[in-house]
């Protein structure tokens, strides 16, 4: 439902009036009561997002830096045959 903003023109209160689109324009001032309202025409307002990433910076590809860069030493394989053939042999890790 849009915000429209109304302006009293007797005694120029305005304020701001959550109402559906097809609901019909206020007339009354809550403030003075009289019939002088005036629905004001808004420039309306932008699109907006909730949530992450919708940031320019998301989808950049980052490239390390040398302070980044150390050096990794990779895991050792536990594809590797047990020593002494202790999974009982004649398997795949001991042809």
């Amino acid at each position: 439902m849009p915000t429209y903003e109304y302006e009293c023109q007797a005694c120029g209160h305005a304020f701001e009036e959550l109402q559906g689109m097809t609901d019909a324009k206020l007339t009354k001032c809550p403030k003075c009561h009289k019939n002088k309202l005036a629905r004001l025409i808004g420039g309306g307002s932008g699109m907006i997002f909730k949530g992450t990433g919708f940031y320019e910076t998301d989808y950049k590809k980052k490239t390390p830096s040398s302070s980044d860069k150390k050096d990794v030493t990779k895991p050792a394989s536990t594809n590797a045959p047990a020593p002494g053939g202790s999974c009982g042999g004649g398997c795949a890790c001991h042809p």
